[in-house]
């Protein structure tokens, strides 16, 4: 089974500062496994804006890799603006991309900060987006 998944860029940050982490497992499954990541050109900026900062010592080539893989294995999505306010402005783009990708398939938004976003069941937690694809996992 296949998961389309927006990774919010704290879920993305934890993972590359602890790889043997929830966040690092779900980073796991959006490069070699089920999960698709989905995205759109400032998602991308996000992420490679953050991971270039020079208090987390990552290398241009990684991070380069890291957005290069999440290209390579995700959709991109062109996501319309909502009239949806959130805490944080910043996090508009992830919430917008996802309901957008929703309109055609099942897909989750990946946070580490549940209270930036509405409350949905799309929105989820790394561990709760674990528990999704392994519970699903064991009946196929």
């Amino acid at each position: 089974m296949r998961y389309y998944a927006v990774i919010d860029t704290n879920v993305l940050v934890s993972a590359m500062l602890k790889w043997n982490s929830v966040p690092g497992n779900v980073m796991e499954l959006v490069f070699d496994g089920p999960i698709i990541p989905v995205y759109n050109f400032e998602i991308l900026k996000e992420y490679r804006e953050v991971l270039s900062r020079p208090k987390f010592h990552f290398t241009k080539d990684i991070v380069d890799t890291v957005i290069d893989n999440i290209e390579s294995k995700g959709i991109p999505v062109e996501a319309k603006e909502l009239d949806t306010v959130l805490p944080d402005p910043k996090d508009r783009v992830f919430y917008e991309v996802v309901f957008e990708k929703r309109k055609t398939e099942d897909a989750y938004l990946v946070t580490g900060n549940l209270k930036h976003f509405p409350v949905e069941t799309f929105i989820v937690t790394p561990r709760e987006m674990l528990d999704i694809v392994y519970s699903e996992a064991k009946f196929e």
